[in-house]
């Protein structure tokens, strides 16, 4: 039975911890744009230009 003495405390320091955790998060605006980052990586913004291709076409034969 002493040991919920010792629980009880333990479980309140996780729940602030949680909590505080979760209030940061909120304030550091990691919640706002919750699409963008789910659908940003079906675009491929950086499409690299193969260079062997494109001196083969221009070099003429």
């Amino acid at each position: 039975m002493s040991i919920i003495y010792v629980l009880i405390p333990i479980a309140m320091l996780f729940v602030l911890v949680a909590v505080g955790i979760f209030f940061w998060a909120v304030k550091s605006e990691q919640f706002d744009d919750l699409d963008r980052q789910s659908v940003s990586i079906l675009f491929d913004d950086d499409i690299k230009q193969k260079p062997s291709e494109s001196s083969d076409e221009s070099t003429p034969r």
